[in-house]
């Protein structure tokens, strides 16, 4: 009996330390995802000085929108090298992965030039409390092509979170001071489509990439999507201009002129952040899955926008365009909460009649969605 006890006392103290730590990896992984879209409002605030003053005074960004997501992404990228190369060595490289992972590339391509540029022309609190949107795309899309889905969806639990989420999503934006004319308008169409298109990525990972390893399939993906922006970056980015007057020999080369130069903090800091938002926040989500649980796990994440909106408020506290206002956080965290619900009722059901759910079908493309909990059924024959 003593030895029984002692076993079942040992179990508890490991199933309480696993708990702590997907705890603190979960935590992590919020602040990981915070500080995206804090640090795109910062970069936008550092004026080129090579342009010329626009009828306001103000210049346009040294680093545009474009070259940021080269250099943010395209580095990441790197970073995903050694766990394909470690597949390929011991054997474990998925068969048809470049391929099945095609489609979902397209789909994070186009999700994250709108994260990448809206930044740019919205505040980063209305932006990500925009990004909520997601789960109501996903929502739509799971409706259509699984039909495990429909059950869950017609539910009124799941009905109750989506009616909230619309609604708190719709009041924050209309409630922006100064209405949505102009930048503001563009910055929300922009976080919209983003939300869009990361539906439309989880949904086309669910039908070409489902039981794939997540981090293995991530890293594809990462690959694509790296060597695709870096091209739009020379295609699209700034044409910087040298010392001696003359323009770059290719675009994007701006960055390297951040305050300090290629060995300066603020260049430092575009890579740290590429590192903190791709690499290290979606590995630490990952793991956090596998010792808390999806529903928790993804339910802490839903508050990043709070978490941006507070830290627009220290970062920026005397740019109150960055800031929500008081209506404003009232609707969001209706929205936030709408969101909870829907994860509460689809992890209630799934977990009552169903085998548990694919923790990759959750696990986010990029630092601004944590997307909605899916299950594993094949897609709906037409």
């Amino acid at each position: 009996m003593p030895r029984a006890h002692d076993t079942t006392r040992g179990l508890s103290t490991s199933q309480g330390s696993g708990r702590f730590t997907g705890a603190l990896l979960v935590v992590l992984t919020l602040a990981c995802w915070t500080t995206i879209p804090l640090y795109l409002a910062h970069l936008k605030g550092i004026p080129d000085p090579a342009s010329a003053p626009g009828p306001d005074g103000s210049r346009p960004p040294l680093v545009d929108p474009w070259t940021a997501n080269g250099w943010r992404y395209g580095f990441s990228t790197l970073l995903w090298i050694p766990p394909l190369l470690a597949a390929w060595w011991w054997g474990r490289w998925p068969r048809g992965l470049w391929r099945a992972a095609l489609w979902p590339s397209v789909f994070n391509i186009g999700a994250q030039i709108c994260f990448g540029i809206a930044p740019y022309f919205v505040s980063p609190g209305l932006m990500t409390f925009s990004l909520r949107l997601n789960m109501v795309f996903v929502t739509v899309g799971a409706a259509l092509l699984f039909a495990a889905e429909r059950r869950i969806i017609r539910t009124r639990g799941f009905l109750l979170g989506l009616a909230m989420l619309l609604a708190g999503t719709a009041l924050t934006v209309l409630l922006q001071p100064g209405g949505l004319g102009g930048a503001t308008g563009v910055g929300v169409l922009l976080s919209f489509g983003s939300a869009a298109l990361y539906a439309a990525y989880a949904l086309s990972v669910r039908t070409w990439m489902h039981g794939m390893p997540p981090m293995l399939a991530f890293a594809a993906v990462s690959q694509y999507t790296g060597l695709a922006l870096v091209v739009l970056m020379l295609f699209f980015g700034t044409r910087g201009v040298g010392p001696d007057g003359a323009p770059d020999v290719v675009r994007g080369l701006n960055a390297l002129r951040l305050p300090g130069g290629a060995l300066g903090a603020e260049f430092g800091m575009l890579l740290l952040f590429a590192v903190v938002g791709i690499g290290l926040g979606h590995t630490l989500y990952y793991h956090s899955i596998n010792r808390l649980g999806l529903a928790v796990s993804a339910g802490v994440v839903q508050l990043q926008p709070v978490t941006v909106s507070l830290g627009a408020i220290l970062i920026f506290p005397n740019n109150p365009e960055q800031h929500l206002s008081g209506f404003q956080w009232l609707t969001g965290l209706l929205a936030i909460a709408g969101a909870g619900v829907m994860l509460f009722t689809q992890h209630r059901l799934a977990s009552a009649d169903r085998a548990p759910i694919d923790e990759f079908d959750d696990l986010p493309v990029d630092e601004g969605v944590a997307l909605v909990g899916q299950s594993n059924e094949p897609p709906a024959k037409p």
